[in-house]
């Protein structure tokens, strides 16, 4: 069986989109149904393009919710951001992923990544050996199902053979934290989703690693999404804290940890993440501010963003007002 090595055009010509269409709101996939349901509505209607969904042990299935959301929404693309690779065999991952393209065309990209060893190991009980090699396997049968209809596939991880009745080359990206991983991106994945990433950290080192990676396949180098978290207010002590509060849990997590420390921001004694590492992470201020240095971010050299909220005084009101702002960008 043959890599695909070709990015797919959903993915291609990035810089070229108006700056709505690059930028994504992303939810924790938590709360009820009907709760989610709704608020992914809300955001079609504010104007928002993508929406993307994280993917936790034991909150609500990803995929099984999307298939409600792509018939309950017009035309908004959903994203997972990501779905852990560990408890599903690819060619299940393959199934729910062709099942939802046949519900909406074009609507689905599949964001897939290895997860932590806490959850890997620790709540699903699976032995986390070279993650890394486990997701090219994963991505490579994937890839085949999808792009190709059928995959003979035989590796250390998984075995996998299967035809499908016809191809359904939907996106496939990979979450990325540390060079190798967006190496990896680069070789086979139609985009690398970064999470927590200081932003001069992504475009010093993990976009030319991206690059490094395509050249290596002889392939042009697929999408860089950079996660932004945005807090829409203009004092910077309630924004460290808040920012701290909300996005502190990263701080315990090893992978996570030692991507910080990689990037020049480690974690201190205290647990506490850097003040440095927030204002080279956070987007914070007025409306106007914050879509300004949204747009800044893109002419940086980032392909797509993606936005997550970080609530400061009245949640529910400041989400209505991020998803108003990156509906009119």
């Amino acid at each position: 069986m043959q890599q695909q090595s070709t990015v797919s055009p959903q993915e291609s010509g990035a810089a070229e989109k108006p700056a709505r269409e690059r930028v994504g709101l992303a939810f924790f996939g938590t709360g009820q149904v009907a709760q989610l349901l709704a608020t992914l509505r809300r955001a079609e209607e504010a104007g928002v393009r993508q929406c993307w969904m994280t993917q936790l042990p034991t909150s609500p299935d990803t995929l099984t919710f999307f298939a409600a959301a792509l018939v309950q929404t017009q035309s908004i693309r959903l994203g997972t951001a990501i779905v852990p690779t560990y408890p599903r065999h690819p060619l299940v991952m393959a199934q729910q992923a062709r099942t939802l393209e046949a519900l909406a065309p074009g609507r689905l990209r599949l964001g897939i990544g290895t997860s932590h060893r806490h959850a890997v190991e620790g709540v699903y009980g699976f032995s986390m050996v070279e993650p890394l090699e486990h997701l090219r396997e994963y991505v490579t049968i994937l890839r085949a199902a999808l792009w190709e209809g059928s995959v003979d596939f035989q590796g250390r991880f998984y075995t996998a053979r299967a035809s499908f009745p016809q191809p359904s080359p939907l996106p496939i990206l990979i979450s990325a934290l540390r060079s190798r991983a967006f190496q990896l991106a680069g070789e086979l994945a139609d985009g690398a989703i970064s999470w927590m990433c200081p932003h001069p950290y992504l475009l010093e080192k993990a976009r030319p690693a991206l690059a490094e990676g395509a050249a290596a396949r002889g392939r042009s180098r697929p999408p860089l999404l950079a996660h932004v978290p945005v807090a829409l207010g203009t004092d910077w002590a309630a924004v460290l804290e808040a920012a701290r509060g909300h996005l502190g849990v990263y701080a315990r997590v090893p992978f996570y940890r030692n991507m910080f420390a990689d990037a020049g921001f480690p974690v201190g004694a205290d647990g506490l993440l850097p003040e440095e590492l927030i204002k080279n992470l956070v987007v914070w201020g007025d409306e106007s501010g914050v879509a300004a240095r949204l747009r800044e971010l893109l002419a940086q050299g980032f392909d797509e963003l993606v936005v997550t909220h970080v609530p400061l005084a009245d949640g529910q009101r400041e989400l209505e007002q991020l998803m108003a702002l990156l509906g009119n960008l």
